[in-house]
């Protein structure tokens, strides 16, 4: 069995993660009141994401989730291989 690969696991993730806080960030500009839970709860993660409902809210929540995913991608993809090395 092969391994995950770190690289297309840590992109994948970030552009998912990603692309889904810049989604909700992007549709709360036209739908008042969209994903406000959401947005807050972001908010108190992401410091620099201030959950509001405008242009640079969306695209710093965008990239703060890009960066986010793509570490945890990246770590997932590294601690399965060394699992998966260790085996019996």
């Amino acid at each position: 069995m092969k391994t995950l690969d770190l690289r297309a696991l840590a992109l994948a993730a970030g552009l998912l993660w990603g692309g889904a806080l810049l989604f909700v960030g992007l549709v709360a500009m036209f739908v008042d009141g969209y994903g406000l839970a959401f947005r807050e709860v972001m908010a108190s993660i992401y410091p620099m994401y201030d959950g509001a409902a405008t242009w640079g809210s969306a695209l710093l929540g965008g990239v703060a989730g890009f960066v986010d995913g793509a570490v945890c991608g990246a770590l997932l993809a590294w601690l399965y291989g060394l699992f998966h090395s260790r085996k019996p």
